[in-house]
């Protein structure tokens, strides 16, 4: 069993398997579950996760009127337009909004960690299918490597904004996609763990100040921002790039800046851009104040 990333890499060194494979004997040790249950579980979460993006991508609304039709905006740019960052990149950009306003809508999304951050893992595991041409397998396994490092953040630090800020809701969310990334592109363990701590350190100190108190604003352009961050990361650790500071050190770091971070700033809608002018006068028009 692993705690940290250092121990879970070293085990997937050392018994010559990939990290997704050393959490599916993890989850069948800790449940008690057959290797063919934990794996038709993790399929079941996948399908949700398809018909989350495909829902937002035809176009939804929260019942606010603050989210909604933006990921449909994003892929009408990429077919019309030559976009500036990429077609992968903007597509899980659109993929990950996509999800995010599917939450806000009130429809069925799977936390990956959190509900708020739930855009960052499918938007780019749907961007790379293009290019990478995963199995079926291969794209469940990519969700058991980014529960893999979601497990040793939720035990060593934290995943949700009220705690420590966005950074662990959308930090978390965007460097479990990263890692997830790297293997199914080739990468090593030890390269998963490099695009998790870069992904994570150019997140940190991230508050979460959600207009009116609310999943939507700024929570779904975010998840933009994580999905994006995570494949530069990925092809940073694939050149070959490594963070200075270990992938451990960066999960402590976060939890640190989280401890001290006001509680303005750690989902109550009272600090950040819920304390601006626009974002007072949202919260007064949704609930009337």
């Amino acid at each position: 069993m692993f705690r940290t990333v250092t121990e879970l890499v070293e085990i997937a060194e050392q018994e010559k398997m990939p990290i997704s494979e050393v959490m599916i004997r993890q989850e069948m040790e800790m449940k008690n579950r057959s290797y063919e249950d934990i794996f038709a579980q993790m399929e079941k979460n996948l399908t949700v996760m398809e018909e989350a993006v495909e829902a937002g991508l035809k176009g939804v609304e929260s019942v606010t009127g603050l989210t909604g039709g933006d990921a449909v905006l994003v892929q009408q740019y990429r077919k019309e337009k030559t976009p500036l960052s990429g077609n992968i990149l903007l597509d899980a950009v659109s993929k990950a909004m996509a999800t995010n306003e599917v939450n806000a809508a009130m429809g069925v999304i799977c936390a990956t960690p959190t509900a708020g951050s739930a855009g960052c893992v499918p938007g780019v595991l749907f961007a790379v299918q293009e290019q990478l041409h995963p199995t079926r397998e291969q794209m469940i396994r990519f969700l058991f490597t980014a529960g893999a490092f979601g497990f040793v953040v939720a035990n060593n630090a934290f995943i949700s904004g009220a705690a420590g800020g966005c950074q662990a809701e959308v930090g978390s969310a965007g460097a479990m996609a990263a890692a997830a990334v790297v293997e199914m592109a080739g990468g090593t363990p030890q390269q998963s763990a490099e695009a998790f701590a870069i992904t994570l350190k150019n997140m940190l100190g991230l508050v979460c100040d959600p207009v009116a108190g609310l999943v939507e604003v700024p929570c779904v352009k975010r998840n933009a921002a994580g999905s994006s961050l995570a494949i530069v990361s990925a092809d940073l650790a694939l050149a070959g790039v490594k963070s200075r500071i270990p992938c451990d050190e960066v999960i402590g770091a976060m939890y640190r800046i989280g401890k001290t971070m006001p509680v303005q700033l750690r989902e109550t809608g009272e600090g950040g851009l819920a304390d601006t002018p626009t974002g007072r006068f949202l919260r007064d028009k949704i609930f009337g104040g």
